[in-house]
């Protein structure tokens, strides 16, 4: 199963590249101070180059028992490089359930002008990668769950699917344990202020994208004091509870498949009707895809098609996929989805999308049941009647049968008295779409939210071809320049 929500665009669009980066032998010394080593060499990959440091920062496994049990997270930061340091600047790239050791590395390049002033620090956050990443099942099971269909059409594939959702869930606890139950946003939101302070910062400087703009925006609430420059890009709405993000999403990837086939020449409707019409035929027959023992699923077949909806670069490829498919050939839309899924070619998956459900199942409270969801499908499939289906029934399967309670309907950000945060959001993200950057930047409160907005495409806006987004973002983080709130990038 798999839930096209809150995933950084450094990640989809580059199928998750592997940084390779490990927490070195350091750790704090217990005071929160850190010190900083070599990376290691991890199983995905080969350590970063020398100009990267990690370490470890002990924290309370439960913060309302801060002298009680502690788990270790896994930071990773390069120096700055010009004279007139500002501090740190603090990067979450999503998820929820992105390793920051991996992405870092992979994304400083994008943000080399703010290593000017900033040493460009990540980590993974508690329950992900080397902070102690959750692994529910393995590689073997993974791939058996991809025969399973999450837009069931009979009471037996019903049953198989909610099934699998609570087998994924007790996978989970087992491996998870006690952590299971504090891995939660506000959990990870009071452990960025243990590492501000670690970090000998007097304000958080931060960069969230993603899911790393609720994460932002719930240390804003908590800590709105210590709030320095802080930036969210491809803003999650704070307003949304589980079926809005659905609604949101199914808004968000169909006006992204629209503006695709557009740009192919097609009319929205007619074109996806015919990708409706192909993912019919492939749930009734699977396509071969030349991997032995493995056929292209309706469930991998939309994995596949999401991919390239993340960044208009890969349009193209998902044309030759969709052709493909059409052809009979399931191979190119595997490959897609197996990149989405983080498979590499000797059939190991990574945990990413496991980390995300627990994280996500602890935040969120609603959990609607099958009856509830099948009232829900009609008005999913008139919003979107290529993803409708399957973002409508993840709202029940998503965290069915889980075996902790979750912790709230929708996040608190207001941050009355925090310094003005700035929020961008790009009018044809499919993920995180435009709407609810505007409810970020309201609901953090009068004089704190400042909206930029870009009329482009892709998830996220910072890094994505706009020099005036680049070049505002830049100004904000690197000299405090706070742009006229509602301005806009064409």
């Amino acid at each position: 199963m798999t839930r096209f929500v809150r995933w950084t665009a450094l990640a989809a669009t580059s199928a998750l590249l592997a940084a390779g980066c490990g927490t070195g032998s350091s750790a704090d010394d217990g005071k929160g101070s850190l010190s900083w080593g070599r990376c290691k060499a991890t199983a995905d990959g080969p350590a970063p180059g020398s100009e990267w440091q990690c370490a470890t920062l002990k924290v309370p496994l439960d913060w309302s028992k801060p002298d009680g049990e502690k788990i270790g997270l896994a930071l990773i930061r390069a120096t700055a490089r010009g004279g007139d340091r500002a501090g740190s600047l603090v990067f979450n790239f999503g998820g929820p359930g992105a390793s920051g050791l991996s992405m870092m590395p992979s994304y400083a390049p994008t943000v080399s002008r703010l290593r000017e002033r900033y040493d460009l620090v990540s980590w993974d956050p508690r329950g992900v990668g080397a902070s102690e990443g959750v692994r529910c099942r393995g590689d073997r099971e993974i791939q058996a769950a991809e025969t399973v269909d999450v837009t069931p059409d009979t009471p037996a594939e019903e049953k198989a699917y909610f099934a699998d959702a609570a087998a994924f869930g007790k996978g989970c606890q087992k491996d998870a344990g006690k952590l299971m139950a504090h891995v939660s946003t506000a959990d990870s939101a009071r452990d960025m202020d243990r590492i501000r302070q670690a970090l000998g910062d007097q304000r958080m400087h931060y960069f969230g994208i993603s899911y790393g703009t609720e994460l932002g925006g719930t240390y804003a609430h908590l800590f709105p004091e210590k709030v320095g420059r802080m930036t969210l890009d491809a803003v999650v709405d704070p307003a949304a509870d589980t079926v809005g993000h659905a609604r949101n999403q199914a808004r968000g990837f169909q006006r992204a498949l629209d503006n695709y086939l557009k740009s192919t020449g097609q009319d929205p409707r007619t074109g996806t009707r015919k990708i409706v019409d192909l993912l019919r035929r492939i749930d009734a027959r699977p396509l071969p895809t030349g991997a032995a023992g493995r056929e292209l699923t309706q469930t991998l077949a939309v994995t596949g098609i999401i991919l390239p909806l993340y960044g208009k670069d890969s349009w193209p490829t998902l044309t030759s996929a969709l052709d493909a498919a059409e052809r009979g050939d399931g191979s190119e839309l595997l490959a897609l989805a197996d990149g989405y899924n983080e498979r590499d070619a000797s059939g190991r998956y990574g945990t990413t999308t496991h980390s995300q459900r627990v994280i996500s199942c602890l935040d969120d409270r609603q959990r609607p049941t099958a009856a509830e969801t099948r009232k829900l499908l009609p008005e999913f499939e008139r919003i979107s009647p290529a993803f409708g289906t399957f973002l409508g029934w993840d709202t029940a399967g998503w965290c069915h049968d889980w075996p902790v309670p979750g912790q709230h309907d929708t996040p608190e950000v207001s941050a009355p008295g925090a310094a003005p945060i700035l929020v961008v959001g790009n009018t044809g993200d499919p993920a995180t779409p435009y709407e609810g950057a505007r409810r970020m930047a309201d609901e953090l409160g009068k004089g704190v939210g400042v909206m930029l907005t870009w009329r482009g495409e892709g998830h996220g806006a910072y890094g994505s071809g706009s020099d005036c987004v680049d070049s505002t973002v830049n100004a904000y983080l690197l000299n405090g320049s706070v742009p006229e709130d509602g301005k806009v990038c064409s």
